[in-house]
């Protein structure tokens, strides 16, 4: 082969192609030699608002080692037969390590992640580093599990057995280095410098306090630690107990390094005896009444305490048989003939063990072996052990009652952190101490600023004057009414005085300015079908309303019995909405309706049937810094995922997008269904041929048509639930899907755009110092607690009437759009007065608030629970994108543009 450079001969040939990889197309290529966006820096603080004096839950932490470097070392954990170690077994391993080994370790302190990092300040002495360890194995308990309970112990023997040594366990540990990270990541990032490194070695020391509350015996969840204290547990019902503890995270803000402590709260299973579990998770009195199939699935993977050893085991099934007839084999330890006999578990531990068992034997036996090699025990001699996480979805009481009993004050949080800061007793930990890291033992001050609250507009050009965050409609009308004729009245065997509530509506619709008419008719549930499937139900109630009315109703009122969780509900949105584009309203009336019920469903219909309640003051002028004079579409994006415990169930996407400008208190919605537990929406484009059946493009369309045939030239992206490790995600491949549908529309057209993630999912709170109020609504923060470098406040647009405010963190990824800090926060504040279901200020912006409800409402069109509950176990999940997903019901032509969700 010729060669133009001589020194290419000495070259090694090419790595060979893999042949799973395909090349990459010359467009593909392209995508990925465009640039990055990065995240945009701060632009500058916002001066707008009054002063307030505030603190926070970040606590100062001062630096002094930053010369030294954190050693990252991969951990490989294997039996002795090289098999791989599972989860929960690695921190003993490494302990006993630790133990055994310290002067090859050259006596180093460890922060160990508890699964396969483990890092050190400094370099162990080898690269490569392989022990053996031996651990005293305490889980598996002190029997052999083959086939039975102790099946080679002579009556009598257990005895001997409680102090033989326990059975002992030989792994192979390897550490393998990774990585070197150096500390002064941390204190560069502090001045807005951030590195490969920063988040690094910032996950070091989270870890270091991570390992220091699992070396006080504590539930590790992420980064909030729960002590088995019973002081801290909340009875929820159903075996389930809600697990007070607290949240601890060290984060890089514009003052420093801060370490963030906050309240956490957790689901447990209710510890104690395997049956007073069951009894409670089947809200039964009886344990001849329990159903042992799904007593099986509730049980799968949990924990278990066995009496008189004391061993923990893992459940892994019950017994098919009682316990009585539950027979194995008994070898006979002294008799040399090798005899055996069989006998029952129950027989076994009564007579051979002489254990009195009360209840056990009519009950199935837990087996802790394997499910081809059981090993099995009596369930009364079962206990379950504390601080296992129930991981099921609540139930909306369970859920109700979680949040009422873990609500504090502002004033009682605030003594609750301070207290648990001097217990954690941090400033003994050796691995802090030897990062040279300090924490102060007091709340951060913070400037925070409030801002005057929008104005509103009501009907007859009447001015809304809001106080602390709330208004009302007391003698006002809605500022665009809309008539409710053509409608009926269906009830589903609710205990409801039909004719009364009718009567009030229009009554109570006439003071508001909505027109409502008399109904053709109201439609009773036939009693019969009271029992029958919901999907049944429904197709009934639609036969009576077909055969018994002249034409199709534009708007349906439902009558449901329960309020919350009612099985019709998904049925009958899917029926009206996507089947028959109808709008419908579902109602569960209190047994007494006032004016303030029925002005809040009113609100309700009224912004479903197209009517609009109020409007800012600045939308009717119009005159929005940046927005009115150039049109402008606002979208409000987000996944809703299946709770953990559900692991087949689709994610749901949501795109809301405001209609009408210049108006920006107008939406509508698109959803799709997309693979469980993935986060990153996948629909926003879809091209097929020459469409495109991506939820932008249905949004851009509609801002066209209802906005005189404009095309949106600037698009203010909201997007909840993302954490900022997707950040990048959703600035590189999100955007550019929005971008590559507006182009697949019009290739000329060229939009300037501004992306901002909302996240309540943090653990920043703020106080008034001495006060026993929250903060008022409108309090905004944007420095000291915020990011060194990135551009990010803090705000608290509603008034927080339970409970301590949790303020919303905005992060502005991106604008090209160009604001500057004030009319950003104020268009952010203004965003939370617009949502037309209430007559409060909410704490996130209208867009957000609605995609979730979009999503909620169209994902219980199809009941995805069928394969959920059944599916998952304690601890076990499945990864995003493994399941085919399925798809969702299209809206109706009729309800598309509408606010459906409301």
């Amino acid at each position: 082969m010729d060669s133009h450079n001589g020194e290419a001969d000495d070259l090694p040939p090419p790595p060979p192609l893999n042949a799973c990889i395909e090349p990459l197309k010359s467009e593909e290529t392209k995508k990925l030699l465009k640039p990055k966006r990065a995240l945009i820096p701060r632009k500058g603080f916002g001066k707008k608002g009054q002063q307030i004096r505030l603190v926070t839950n970040h606590f100062k932490v001062s630096l002094k080692n930053t010369d030294e470097f954190f050693y990252h070392y991969y951990v490989n954990l294997k039996y002795e037969d090289d098999t791989p170690v599972g989860k929960g077994a690695g921190r003993s391993v490494i302990e006993k390590l630790q133990q055994t080994y310290a002067t090859e370790l050259a006596n180093k302190d460890f922060a160990y992640d508890g699964e396969k990092s483990l890092f050190t300040i400094g370099a162990l002495p080898q690269n490569i580093n392989e022990f053996t360890v031996v651990v005293e194995d305490v889980s598996t308990g002190k029997y052999p599990a083959n086939g039975s309970p102790g099946n080679d112990s002579p009556p009598g023997s257990d005895r001997k057995r409680v102090r033989r040594p326990y059975n002992t366990k030989t792994y192979k540990v390897e550490l393998s280095f990774a990585a070197k990270i150096p500390m002064n990541a941390i204190a560069h990032a502090l001045k807005g410098q951030e590195s490969e490194h920063t988040q690094e070695a910032i996950r070091v020391i989270d870890i270091i306090l991570r390992q220091h509350s699992a070396n006080q015996g504590c539930l590790l969840v992420r980064q909030s630690f729960f002590h088995n204290n019973p002081s801290n547990f909340v009875e929820l019902g159903g075996g389930v107990m809600g697990c007070r503890g607290f949240h601890s995270s060290f984060r890089a803000t514009q003052s420093g390094l801060s370490l963030n402590i906050d309240v956490s709260t957790t689901m447990i299973v209710q510890p104690g005896p395997v049956i007073n579990f069951l009894l409670a998770n089947q809200k039964v009195d009886n344990p001849n009444k329990i159903d042992w199939q799904k007593a099986k699935r509730s049980l799968k993977n949990l924990r278990i305490k066995i009496t008189p050893t004391n061993a923990v085991n893992k459940i892994v099934g019950l017994s098919d048989r009682p316990c009585r007839e539950t027979m194995f084999t008994l070898k006979r330890r002294n008799d040399d003939n090798g005899d055996s006999e069989e006998i029952s578990v129950y027989d076994h531990f009564v007579k051979n063990r002489g254990i009195e068992l009360k209840y056990s034997a009519d009950f199935p036996c837990i087996n802790v072996g394997k499910q081809k090699r059981p090993s099995y025990f009596p369930i009364e001699l079962c206990t379950l052990v504390s601080l296992q996480r129930y991981t099921k979805s609540l139930t909306t009481l369970q859920r109700s009652s979680l949040v009422e009993k873990s609500r504090q004050k502002p004033q009682e949080r605030m003594s609750v952190l301070s207290d648990v800061l001097k217990r954690s007793n941090y400033d003994s930990e050796p691995m802090l101490k030897a990062c040279g890291i300090s924490i102060a033992k007091s709340f951060t001050e913070v400037d925070g600023r409030v801002l005057q609250a929008p104005k509103l507009k009501a009907g007859n050009g009447e001015d809304i004057f809001t106080r602390n965050g709330r208004w009302n409609f007391n003698n006002k009308r809605l500022i665009k009414a809309s008539s409710v004729d053509k409608w009926a009245v269906v009830n589903f065997s609710a205990r409801c005085n039909v004719r009364d509530l009718v009567r009030d509506l229009i009554k109570c619709g006439g003071m508001k300015g909505i027109n409502v008419e008399p109904p053709f008719d109201a439609f009773e549930e036939n009693p019969s079908m009271r029992r029958a499937p919901a999907v049944r139900r429904v197709e009934e109630m639609f036969e009576q309303v077909k055969t018994k009315l002249p034409g199709a109703p534009k708007f349906l009122l439902c009558i449901l019995a329960e309020r919350k969780n009612s099985d019709i509900y998904g049925p009958w949105k899917k029926k009206c909405l996507a089947e028959f584009g109808i709008v419908t309203q579902c109602v569960a009336p209190p047994p007494r309706v006032n004016d303030q019920y029925l002005t809040n469903v009113l609100l309700k219909i009224n912004a479903k049937l197209g009517g609009l309640n109020s409007i800012l003051q600045v939308e009717s002028s119009p005159a929005m810094p940046l927005i009115s004079k150039v049109p402008t579409m606002i979208l409000g994006m987000d996944v809703s995922h299946g709770s953990p415990g559900q692991s087949g169930v689709p994610s749901i996407a949501a795109v809301v997008s405001s209609r009408e400008w210049p108006l920006i208190s107008k939406y509508r919605a698109s959803v799709r269904s997309q693979s469980a537990k993935m986060e990153m929406i996948d629909s926003l484009f879809k091209p097929q041929g020459t469409d495109d059946n991506g939820l932008i493009r249905e949004c851009l369309i509609d801002f066209y048509t209802s906005s005189g045939k404009r095309k949106p030239d600037q698009i203010i992206i909201f997007r909840d639930g993302v954490s900022e490790s997707q950040f990048s995600q959703v600035l590189n491949i999100e955007l550019d899907q929005i971008i590559e549908a507006c182009k697949f529309l019009d290739e000329k057209w060229d939009p300037k755009f501004t992306l901002i993630v909302a996240q309540k999912n943090h653990h920043t709170k703020f106080f008034i110092p001495g006060a026993p109020d929250n903060v008022p609504p409108g309090t905004v923060v944007d420095n000291k607690v915020c990011h060194p470098r990135n551009y990010d406040f803090y705000m608290c647009s509603h008034a927080g009437m339970i409970g301590t405010t949790r303020p919303t963190h905005y992060h502005i990824l991106h604008d090209e759009i160009g604001f500057n800090p004030d009319d950003l926060q104020e268009l952010v504040h203004s965003l939370s007065y617009v949502y037309q279901r209430s007559t409060t200020a909410i704490s996130v912006v209208a867009p957000i608030c609605y995609a979730h409800l979009a999503a909620a409402q169209v994902g219980q069109f199809i009941k995805f629970d069928e394969m959920s509950e059944t599916s998952s176990s304690h601890g076990e999940h499945t990864s995003a994108g493994s399941v085919p997903v399925q798809e969702l019901p299209r809206l109706h032509d009729k309800v598309r543009s509408s606010m459906f969700f409301c």
